[in-house]
């Protein structure tokens, strides 16, 4: 498949006494018309890295290394990092939207929803007419499943889930081949959750856009996605289609996002929390940043860090499979997905 965005090493780290290095040299794409889903724990970088690509940072978030490149349906490539000024202000909204966490955070309290709709069209489509504009608005608002009568509404004036869905319009504006959604569904009770992925399938579905979805939610993104990236300590340790990532978890932290909800149809089994926290970014870390955590540790994990190397079907960053640094094949326990705890000082040996 075409990548619509690659990112290529990208290292963002925040400034200060102790540098926090919240991103560490991640590689990802996001192929057209593709689900892609990002999981992880709070404070893994997630949401670092979807402002990174759509170069929202602000000081003292400063991006160390890598590229961000965005592929047009003809072939031609716009480097995201090399624009500016105009060019910039061009490139978000029509090229890639955004679709924030928290939307009543993210809509402006004292103006219509009418009118942050138009402030869209007006900044970005200026030969369009009044009249026009209007009826954008209207449209945009139904085709995400809200009455139109509610373009004189103010913020406040909406439900959590008809505020979510009036963001969701704001980004498809200008019909953007790409969409990154930072945890869109948080704060929202199950009902409204549903409502508002099935409008995200529908949408996808029907206008062909590509979509980054970024939660902490496992079990929701392998219900949606096409393929899943699963994020700790700001690195990708592990990339899989869906399907893959439940039959066939490489590394021990997926096993542990995977070991720690029930199936609803399957057979109950004993279920296991992931001990420990992750590393603190404003340190050094000189192995696996999972190591501490991991069942299957041996002294390799803290000496080298692993890199993301192609396994079968996935990539994952464990030395577990690759016996030459592992020094003993892969634990048939991590093989079958299982996750059991131990203590933080064992090592497997």
């Amino acid at each position: 498949m075409t990548a619509v965005l690659s990112v290529r090493d990208l290292t963002v780290d925040y400034a200060g006494a102790h540098p926090v290095h919240a991103v560490s040299e991640v590689d990802l794409e996001l192929h057209r018309g593709e689900l892609l889903g990002l999981a992880g724990e709070s404070g893994c970088g997630k949401s670092t890295l979807a402002y990174a690509m759509t170069r929202l940072l602000r000081p003292p978030a400063e991006v160390r290394s890598g590229t961000v490149t965005f592929r047009e349906p003809g072939g031609d490539e716009i480097d995201v990092f090399g624009l500016g000024g105009e060019e910039l202000r061009r490139f978000r909204w029509k090229r890639v939207a955004m679709v924030f966490q928290g939307a009543m955070n993210a809509l402006n309290p004292v103006i219509s929803v009418r009118s942050q709709l138009e402030d869209v069209l007006d900044a970005h489509e200026p030969g369009l007419s009044k009249q026009e504009r209007r009826r954008r608005c209207a449209e945009l608002l139904e085709l995400v499943g809200v009455d139109r009568r509610r373009l004189t509404s103010y913020p406040h004036e909406l439900s959590g889930g008809m505020r979510q869905r009036v963001t969701i319009a704001m980004a498809l504006a200008l019909r953007p081949p790409v969409m990154i959604m930072d945890e869109p569904t948080t704060a929202l009770d199950v009902v409204v959750q549903r409502d508002i992925l099935n409008e995200i399938t529908r949408l996808r579905t029907e206008l062909g856009f590509a979509v980054l979805f970024i939660t902490h939610d496992l079990s929701l993104l392998l219900e949606i996605s096409d393929r899943i990236a699963i994020m700790y300590a700001g690195r990708i340790v592990e990339q899989a289609s869906a399907r893959e990532l439940l039959e066939r978890p490489r590394h021990p932290y997926s096993v542990g996002l995977l070991s720690s909800f029930p199936s609803i149809a399957g057979p109950r089994r004993e279920m296991h929390g992931i001990p420990g926290h992750p590393p603190d970014l404003g340190e050094p870390i000189a192995g696996c940043p999972f190591a501490p955590r991991c069942p299957y540790r041996r002294p390799v994990c803290d000496e080298l860090l692993p890199p993301l190397t192609p396994r079968d079907a996935a990539l994952v960053a464990c030395h577990a499979h690759e016996p030459s640094t592992y020094g003993v094949p892969a634990p048939d326990a991590l093989l079958r997905g299982e996750f059991h705890p131990v203590a933080e000082a064992e090592v497997v040996s």
